[in-house]
């Protein structure tokens, strides 16, 4: 049965999935040997089969062997059970057995299927049994064959297997569990090896993070909590020094201290290129010019994330797309959701990560799951963006309209996020991004936020103060006070209707008296029949 269903897949594997096999060689013609691979597809054992030119017997769940049918072909086609999260003696004495015999074990050290994004961790039991046998193991990668199913489909994708020199341990009686896990940290490396060769992605290892500000110094925190190497990269080289020096960040996050792996350096002197991850923490209004020097070293070996909230001026280009037309990266993300920098250290926080890239946000998901944050992976990265802006803008509505009590503030906040939720659909983004963390979780937590810049942002403005000097009374760049201006110029050449975006845009560039923006709130509106804005 083995030789007949490879004699049949085989050739379907070189001509649909147009299979790649390197590394063959490394594989011995005799003997007992161990294939230590990674796991993303129920595909994998079939196409590592082809690896080598006899039998390969791989181990697989042990649900899988619950009816008589299904256990006897797979049996019959190499696999034998194994009780994944428990210690299964049973199942590593059959492995055992096999390897006595001089036959081929398949290992996943993963344990179970991991996709997407980078490998995941894996368990001792390959150290283990290596010890045990002192059968060399053969370190394999595979990759494309989490791409071929589409539900019940099998699509056609190039799927690619390397497989690298063999690994030789000596053989140990009873191996101690401590012994068993280095030499899976032996092995374990050079599937990684494969894995990147391959093209894979490599897991994140050392970040940098552009922007010294409350939530650079926050998210330095956060990752190096992680376990990744940061660099923290401040304007100036005095910033820098002083930093460094002090370990705090006292005028954005005092009280906290930067941890030892952490590193404080001038930005412009950040070596870019060596990094996995570049975080963007700076205000929009800076992201132009922070590009305009950094872009170009940012290499297509390293994903961005993009912590900006805002639009970019003059055209109010949304900070994932300015940033993705002015660097190489391989993937971009986005951050948002009700996350103040100030709190996220100490009671943790709910963020959601945009991305177009899967893989890119799930391993940026891992990271921050790490540092005790709970995280939401969405697509919409426009939805989560706009979000952002919808939210600022409502709450420097509502602060702006406060003296006209809390009925027209709540009117003048529910409006502009309506109008801005319209705007985000037109524009692609889904309806739940705005009803979800995004954007109602957001809206809520800037609003209870005791040092809120964007209300009192609006109290300002309530009270005749000009907004080009909010951000030196505030000292710090008040983002809603930015953006509003671009998005009612987004929502005109959207040739959508807003009328309270548009007022509180005239507020805002001094063309509208503070007590007149509040009588316009809850005035009647006739609106036009062609595109009207509807709440969500």
């Amino acid at each position: 049965m083995y030789w007949l269903v490879r004699g049949i897949l085989q050739p379907f594997f070189h001509i649909y999935f147009r299979l790649s096999r390197i590394g063959r060689e490394h594989i011995p013609a005799e003997g007992p040997v161990i294939v230590a691979a990674n796991h993303r597809s129920f595909l994998d054992p079939f196409v590592i089969a082809t690896m080598a030119r006899r039998p390969m017997y791989y181990v697989t769940k042990k649900e899988l062997f619950l009816w008589r049918w299904e256990s006897w072909l797979l049996n019959a086609l190499g696999a034998f059970p194994v009780d994944r999260g428990a210690g299964d003696a049973e199942t590593i004495e059959t492995a055992k057995a096999i390897l006595a015999r001089g036959d081929i074990v398949l290992i996943f050290p993963e344990g179970t299927r991991t996709r997407p994004g980078s490998l995941g961790k894996p368990k001792r039991g390959v150290g283990r049994l290596a010890l045990e046998t002192g059968a060399p193991v053969v370190p394999v990668a595979v990759i494309g064959t989490e791409a071929v199913r589409a539900g019940w489909r099998i699509r056609p994708r190039k799927v690619r297997i390397r497989a690298g020199r063999p690994l030789r341990f000596p053989e140990v009686e009873n191996p101690s569990p401590a012994l068993a896990g280095a030499v899976t940290d032996r092995i374990w490396p050079c599937v990684m090896l494969q894995w990147e060769w391959l093209g894979g992605l490599p897991p994140l290892r050392r970040a940098a993070i552009i922007g010294a500000g409350s939530w650079g110094t926050s998210l330095a925190v956060c990752l190096a909590r992680a376990g990744l190497e940061v660099e923290l990269g401040c304007r100036t080289r005095e910033q820098a020094s002083a930093l460094a020096s002090s370990r705090e960040n006292a005028s954005y996050l005092p009280g906290v201290a930067l941890p030892a792996a952490v590193r404080v350096r001038r930005a412009a002197e950040l070596e870019l290129g060596g990094h996995d991850l570049v975080c963007l923490a700076v205000p929009a209004r800076a992201l132009p010019s922070v590009l305009a020097a950094h872009g170009e070293r940012i290499s297509r070996r390293v994903g961005v994330l993009v912590a900006v909230q805002g639009l970019v001026a003059p055209l109010g280009t949304l900070p994932s797309a300015f940033a993705s037309e002015r660097c190489n990266a391989r993937a971009v993300a986005v951050l948002g959701g009700p996350a103040q920098a100030s709190e996220v250290l100490e009671h943790g926080a709910s963020v959601v990560l945009g991305s177009l890239h899967l893989g890119f946000a799930r391993q940026l998901a891992d990271a921050l799951g790490a540092a005790r944050l709970d995280v939401t992976i969405t697509s919409d990265v426009t939805g989560v963006e706009l979000a952002g802006c919808a939210k600022h803008a409502a709450v420097l509505a509502a602060a702006a309209a406060s003296p006209a009590g809390p009925s027209v503030a709540g009117a003048a906040a529910g409006k502009v996020f309506a109008e801005v939720d319209a705007l985000a659909r037109v524009r692609g983004g889904r309806p739940e991004t705005f009803t979800g963390l995004a954007g109602a979780g957001d809206l809520v937590a800037t609003v209870v936020a005791a040092e809120s810049r964007t209300r009192r942002a609006g109290e300002l403005l309530a009270q005749g103060v000009p907004a080009r000097e909010i951000g030196a009374l505030l000292g710090r760049t008040a983002e809603a006070v930015d953006s509003v201006p671009l998005l009612a110029g987004a929502a005109r050449d959207a040739r959508l209707e807003a009328p309270a975006l548009e007022r509180l845009a005239a507020l805002v560039e001094g063309r509208l008296e503070p007590r007149r923006w509040t009588e316009t709130v809850t005035e009647p509106t006739r609106r036009k029949r062609s595109r009207p804005v509807r709440a969500a």
